[in-house]
């Protein structure tokens, strides 16, 4: 049977867990750009905390429904770079590494607060901050594995395309758009298939970081 205010309670937290994580994600391509000498996104506007530069109507809405999604673009132009292929790779690495940080960041208090509830110490209000904790940990995660797959236009594909020969990599971009085309396809029709290739990849991630969420618990706790 169905909680439907616990229903309820994870898609409002959703709301400020997607403007964090996606706002993070985006600033960060836009900064590591800006240091590697490309103000396009800060002449656009763009390297900003503002959630509102950064939301892409369609990404969000996807993320909301089927918890895979994606936000508006930074502007960048590789031009301005010193090595632009290899500029590419550190941009386009940015903004999973910093989904990565956050899912670090919450899940130690993930786990404390887990123990908090079963230990009948936090109440309505810890379970709450334990609702934002795993949401804040598990979209972060996801986040970053979905944008790290090699298919254009995610940031995969760049970290992928630094390391192949150059004549490979201009013929990748050459089906950027139509490969993006059948990928959102898969994500609305047939999402079972991301689903299954996110349960493999997640699994690594989830056995480090609990694996660190249960030593912070042993070392506060006993």
């Amino acid at each position: 049977m169905f909680d439907i205010s616990s229903i309820l309670q994870q898609a409002l937290f959703m709301i400020p867990v997607l403007l964090i994580s996606l706002t993070v994600h985006e600033f960060s391509h836009g900064y590591a750009a800006y240091r590697l000498g490309d103000s396009t996104a800060k002449d656009a506007g763009r390297l900003t905390l503002n959630p509102l530069k950064h939301l892409d109507p369609i990404g969000t809405l996807m993320m909301l429904v089927a918890h895979i999604g994606w936000a508006k673009p930074v502007p960048v132009d590789p031009r301005n770079f010193k090595n632009p292929k290899h500029d590419m790779v550190k941009v386009g690495i940015a903004g999973p590494l910093s989904n990565i940080m956050l899912a670090f960041l919450f899940v130690v208090p993930m786990y404390v607060m887990n123990v908090e509830i079963q230990l009948g110490n936090a109440g309505e209000i810890g379970r709450w901050f334990f609702t934002f904790f795993y949401l804040m940990y598990r979209v972060n995660l996801t986040l970053a594995i979905f944008n790290l797959l090699p298919i254009p236009p995610l940031d995969g594909s760049k970290v992928f395309g630094g390391i192949l020969p150059d004549k490979y990599y201009y013929k990748m971009m050459q089906y950027e758009r139509y490969v993006g085309i059948a990928f959102l396809l898969i994500i609305v029709f047939a999402p079972g298939i991301l689903s299954g290739v996110f349960e493999v990849l997640s699994k690594p991630f989830d056995l480090v970081f609990s694996a660190f969420g249960e030593w912070v618990i042993k070392v506060a706790y006993f």
